[in-house]
């Protein structure tokens, strides 16, 4: 049976799932991109990667206390227990890496020995973390874990997109309408 439109998240949860899933793919590419030697303007694409990853750490920080205190749609009911955990974990990585990703890599600039002005967009000062020294050591173990995290984002991005596929062409079960505007929910054969 196909879920109702009240099984679906909020305009909210919608809104900030989607813009804080293309922030981080365009933090995957400017990572990329800025560790290039090739690439022109690598300079700016370092910046616009600290700005967005800030962004994204604000975001997912509203988004963690936003489904904290709204209840999201119940999963389907006919979800093997295994699926149920695999969803479970995903959303909690995601949380833990959304908002700790971000943060090893501020961090990671608050540790460079390097003597740059870190703004976001070019116009708000970023200070540095309380509590980080600069050292070369410290900033080379952040930028480690920092590539560390971003590659588990990575993981758990493919395993979320496979679920959310194979629920929509495989259980047809309507949860992928959950998350999409104007996608209504298939009906069961």
């Amino acid at each position: 049976m196909a879920q109702a439109p009240t099984d679906r998240y909020s305009k909210i949860a919608i809104a900030l799932h989607w813009t804080i899933a293309l922030l981080i793919l365009s933090l995957v590419v400017f990572g990329f991109l800025m560790t290039q030697d090739w690439m022109p303007q690598r300079f700016k694409i370092y910046q616009w990667h600290k700005s967005f990853g800030i962004v994204v750490l604000l975001l997912s920080g509203f988004r963690l206390v936003w489904r904290l205190t709204h209840k999201p749609p119940p999963l389907p009911g006919d979800m093997k227990g295994w699926e149920v955990w695999a969803a479970k974990v995903t959303h909690i990585g995601f949380y833990a890496l959304m908002i700790g990703v971000p943060l090893l890599g501020w961090a990671m600039v608050s540790a460079s020995t390097l003597p740059i002005e870190n703004k976001l967009f070019y116009l708000i000062p970023l200070p540095d973390l309380p509590g980080i020294s600069a050292s070369e050591a410290a900033e080379d173990r952040l930028k480690g874990l920092h590539e560390i995290g971003a590659k588990l984002i990575l993981l758990l991005f493919v395993l979320h997109v496979g679920g959310a596929l194979k629920h929509h062409f495989v259980a047809k079960d309507g949860t992928l309408g959950r998350m999409i505007p104007r996608l209504r929910p298939k009906e069961r054969q």
